[in-house]
């Protein structure tokens, strides 16, 4: 009991500073990067491995749109300085699974540390996520189970944790919402392009001593710094984006 008590009250410390998860995973891209190379040799390959990266990486944005647009207000946010729920989640992402957002941002870095194409990386990225994300999943967890008790025994019971069980779906009880995405995700794609570019920038003066992006990075670049900063505009000076109970 009391080593759970310590997994919970460090969990709820990591949950606080869960923001800053990224800054580790950049320190350990330090060495990963010394040993980048072209993917067999070529540019092209190089990019087309880049591409593929993205797309695993894209696959946990779509996860996390997927749960966003169901959600109502006060679940399922970027809070940092305390946990707060005003209902619990048990229908759509979260029938099949009890951490969807996480499961989402478990793949997005995935992503990211498949392109520089050294084995470890991911190992090591995937380790790193397991040791920090599941003491935050505890506290979280402990912090449902005090607040709505036996209704959040019952679901945990038959959901899994962070592996999907798919054959369990239940429709989310709230449309799906576009303007829900733009208001919260539009942040998460530039952050992900911005990744990609950097990481192609960094290699490629690795290889060839020579500051460039390819041109398929500098174009998603740009678009989605556009989206970026109209969205951000229109949710900090308009209520354009924003949604009743969401």
């Amino acid at each position: 009991m009391q080593l759970e008590k310590k997994l919970v009250s460090s969990g709820y410390w990591l949950f606080r500073w869960r923001s800053y998860f990224p800054i580790i995973i950049i320190l350990i891209f330090i060495p990963a990067m010394t040993e980048y190379e072209y993917v067999g040799g070529s540019r092209e390959m190089t990019t087309m491995w880049g591409l593929f990266s993205m797309f695993v990486g894209l696959l946990g944005l779509f996860s996390r749109i997927l749960v966003v647009g169901h959600t109502p207000q006060n679940t399922s946010g970027r809070n940092t300085r305390e946990q707060i729920a005003d209902v619990l989640n048990t229908t759509g992402w979260y029938s099949v699974v009890r951490h969807p957002l996480y499961l989402g941002n478990y793949l997005m870095g995935l992503g990211i540390s498949l392109f520089p194409f050294v084995w470890w990386m991911p190992v090591i990225y995937t380790l790193s996520f397991a040791l920090y994300y599941e003491r935050i999943m505890i506290a979280e967890e402990d912090f449902l189970r005090g607040k709505f008790g036996e209704d959040f025994e019952k679901w945990s019971d038959v959901t899994p944790g962070f592996f999907p069980a798919f054959s369990k779906w239940d429709s989310p009880s709230l449309e799906f919402s576009f303007k829900n995405i733009l208001r919260r995700e539009y942040s998460s794609l530039f952050a992900l392009v911005l990744c990609f570019t950097i990481l192609d920038f960094i290699g490629n003066y690795l290889v060839v001593q020579r500051f460039y992006v390819v041109q398929i990075w500098i174009d998603l670049f740009w678009i989605t710094l556009v989206a970026y900063l109209i969205l951000r505009t229109l949710k900090r000076y308009t209520k354009i984006l924003d949604v009743e109970g969401r």
